[in-house]
């Protein structure tokens, strides 16, 4: 009938408007290196050492295998072996079936047990893969030669830190995975094997006995790495980049949005006025925005931090390695519907900038957009993509090793689209010198009423005293103004009790008279009716 035929079309343009939308976007998709690549499911944690020194490595567990369907839910405990031959192939295979034509490929690439299998039994593998076999087959050598867990060391010396999940390359692969290999099988990076492998080493050590093991821990502990923080590498250099997962738990993200409720006010940059005590650069084109309908608001904690900062802040210098008196506090940030944040550095010459991590309080859907983007990184390779997730952190380092500025930190966020979407950021600077106590203390008392919102009046007048004398003299000035605040606030204080003791000390005199006025006059009413 006409109805159906119309019907059918309908469908069909519907189809074709999908498959059309579909190829657009993984065309568009091709054009960046997006991430996060990686999940908390194989994540994995090597750590040694004991309770004063713990040195631990990240991995990444192979997607082939029980592992797997167990959701990496493992644990062993016992002593890393190098494998002989470190990558598991050598000079020449051990296997007689690598010339034979009627075996599948599988069968042909696997060299056979390792020479040194009798050590291995029992302990932890590991092996490089630099010989370029399949996952599945070094898992194989490592099952076969009685090992109780592999590790894969990733050979590739630009990859940096990257690492990635072992797959099953044929479904030949797959059904022997799925059948044999019941051990936990991870990738670290070269630089992680490297420092595993150099663990015990001296500088006396015969670099020959290092490549023998002799530079590896006795004994290691691999788990699967659940809800704790892991790395996963974005950009190796210029800038460099990297994602920490898991860096805030979810009751941590919320409870930040919480702090912030109240305190937002819209950024507006084309006022060509910088706040250099929280961070908000002007724009570089005066009259021109940066930031579309984005809200900001600075949480001064500091020292007098309630429990919940100071848990983030001893987190994230454990995990980065950068000392918490460097930190910044945390700037909250909120975006809806239709707001973005164009290009823009992190600089900002009254307090130079080491670092910066910015952390996602919520999950955006993909389709709502607001990735946090690098354009420009100077590394070769497509700019960098990172699609909002919960409690995942972005860091950047904003100077080189010798702190000169990295112009490739250029980053921005992409408009937020669709219906009651939303954004919540964190963001903290780690700053190259450490914070003055004034700033750390004074400040966030200050603001303490407020919620840790500080007035508007200190960055007016910090503002001042660099238009007057300069960054470095500012801050010195600055910081000797804030430590005379509570100077000033316990000598009011104490005029203040001085005053209630003295005006108690007059009520109390003044008291005395009058009973003592009233006795004389009782005395002498007394006398008169004597007489």
């Amino acid at each position: 009938t006409q109805h159906n035929y119309t019907t059918h079309l309908i469908l069909m343009w519907t189809i074709l408007f999908c498959l059309l939308a579909t190829s657009a976007f993984a065309a568009d998709e091709a054009l960046y290196r997006i991430f996060p690549q990686r999940t908390s499911k194989e994540a994995a944690v090597v750590e040694w050492g004991h309770s004063a020194i713990i040195s631990a490595l990240d991995g990444a567990v192979a997607s082939f295998g029980p592992q797997t369907s167990q959701g990496a839910n493992f644990e062993v405990e016992t002593s890393p072996v190098l494998a002989n031959p470190i990558d598991g192939v050598g000079k020449g295979s051990r296997n007689n079936n690598s010339g034979d034509e009627s075996l599948s490929d599988f069968e042909r690439e696997y060299p056979g047990k390792l020479i040194n299998s009798d050590d291995v039994a029992g302990n932890m593998l590991v092996m490089t893969d630099a010989a370029g076999l399949s996952g599945v087959t070094m898992a194989r050598i490592a099952k076969e030669s009685g090992a109780a867990a592999l590790m894969v060391v990733n050979t590739d010396q630009n990859a940096g830190d990257f690492i990635y999940s072992l797959e099953a390359e044929t479904e030949e692969e797959k059904a022997y995975a799925d059948k044999y290999i019941d051990i936990p099988v991870i990738m670290v990076s070269l630089q992680a094997g490297n420092v595993i492998t150099t663990a015990l080493a001296t500088e006396d050590m015969d670099p020959k006995e290092v490549n023998k093991g002799k530079g590896l821990p006795e004994r290691v502990r691999l788990y699967a790495g659940g809800d704790r923080p892991f790395f996963e590498d974005a950009v190796s250099r210029n800038p460099v980049v990297y994602l920490i997962h898991n860096m805030l738990t979810e009751d941590e993200c919320d409870e930040l949005v919480q702090m912030a409720n109240g305190k937002y006010e819209r950024i507006d940059d084309s006022n060509g006025i910088n706040n250099y005590l929280e961070n908000t650069m002007a724009s570089q084109k005066k009259g021109q925005t940066t930031a579309v309908n984005v809200d900001k608001t600075y949480l001064w904690k500091g020292g007098v931090a309630g429990k919940t900062i100071k848990d983030i802040d001893e987190r994230i210098s454990q995990v980065t390695g950068f000392p918490p008196e460097h930190f910044s506090d945390f700037e909250i940030s909120k975006y809806t519907e239709g707001s973005s944040y164009g290009p823009r550095f992190d600089m900002n010459p009254a307090n130079g900038i080491m670092a910066s991590i910015t952390i996602f309080l919520n999950d955006v859907p993909v389709e709502n957009g607001g990735e946090f983007l690098y354009p420009k990184p100077e590394d070769g390779a497509e700019p960098v993509i990172i699609r909002p997730r919960k409690g995942l952190a972005v860091v950047h380092h904003n100077t080189d090793d010798q702190y000169n500025f990295d112009q490739a930190t250029l980053h921005q966020d992409l408009p937020l689209v669709g219906d009651s979407s939303i954004k919540y950021v964190a963001k903290k600077y780690v700053y190259l010198n450490p914070q003055s106590q004034a700033k750390r203390v004074v400040l966030p008392l200050i603001s303490m009423p407020l919620g840790g919102k500080l007035p508007r009046a200190f960055s007016t007048l910090q503002n001042m005293l660099i238009d007057k004398y300069g960054y470095e003299t500012a801050d010195v000035y600055f910081d000797k103004l804030l430590t005379m605040i509570p100077i000033l606030v316990l000598l009011l204080i104490a005029s203040a009790i001085s005053s209630m003791v003295q005006s108690g000390m007059r009520g109390w005199a003044s008291g005395k008279d009058v009973a003592e006025k009233g006795k004389a006059k009782k005395s002498k009413a007394k006398s008169k009716k004597s007489d």
